[in-house]
């Protein structure tokens, strides 16, 4: 009887053991994660997680994402939003089959008029949006972004692309990604569900507490998601 109760007891160790490894093997090799801003009872911010939304296509891969705003304590009393969110757009160029150069990424953020635009879209319609990062200073022009989405004509899509022109090194990058209507689709819900959150207006309706710093410092953000300019 006690070498039965051994070997059912090895074997339980053994199963357990194989599917925890099995389960962090899968965990690992998917390409989508779970993501949400998790905050401890005193409203101090627990930790991040991510939860781009990515497409993969022959030529480059597109992730969205949002960027919450940052807040500033006044000194009156009371929050004001420091630092509006953006949602993110990553473009990554390809290298090969189903291979990605992520080192060579580039982003750009839309902002609240923006994403409106982009929610706004119908099925032959399109925009285009350009950014300088140096607009309003006498290094203006040194890099410029554009960003393009055009409707397919049989009304099957978008072409999204982004061309990087980049006058002090000298270059010209060109990110194209084919969105099928589905997938269009779910960029557009996203949107629209991360808008009141990347203006602030969630944490204005509700009374979730936010952390802030001291005085008139910003709360914490995710530096390397925060500016499209750091490339």
């Amino acid at each position: 009887m006690m070498k039965v109760l051994r070997l059912l007891s090895s074997y339980r160790n053994q199963f357990s053991t194989r599917g925890a490894l099995s389960m962090h093997a899968h965990t690992h090799s998917t390409s989508f994660s779970t993501a949400s801003k998790s905050f401890s009872v005193k409203g101090t911010s627990a930790d991040y997680v991510y939860a781009p939304f990515r497409i993969y296509k022959g030529r480059a891969a597109l992730s969205l994402s949002p960027v919450l705003p940052t807040f500033t304590k006044l000194e009156s009393g009371g929050l004001v939003v420091g630092r509006s969110g953006v949602v993110m757009l990553k473009f990554t160029p390809a290298i090969g089959e189903r291979k990605y150069d992520w080192e060579k990424r580039q982003v750009f953020a839309l902002s609240a008029t923006e994403v409106g635009s982009l929610i706004s879209l119908g099925p032959n319609d399109s925009c285009e949006f350009f950014h300088d990062p140096s607009m309003q200073s006498s290094n203006a022009g040194q890099v410029r972004k554009s960003l393009s989405i055009k409707s397919h004509a049989d009304g099957s899509g978008y072409m999204v692309s982004l061309t990087v022109v980049n006058n002090l090194l000298k270059t010209k990058e060109n990110f194209i990604v084919p969105v099928t209507a589905a997938e269009f689709a779910v960029m557009k819900t996203a949107c629209s569900f991360a808008l009141p959150h990347i203006m602030g207006w969630d944490r204005l309706m509700s009374n979730m507490p936010t952390g802030v710093g001291v005085g008139r410092q910003q709360s914490k953000v995710v530096p390397q998601l925060l500016d499209e300019w750091d490339r």
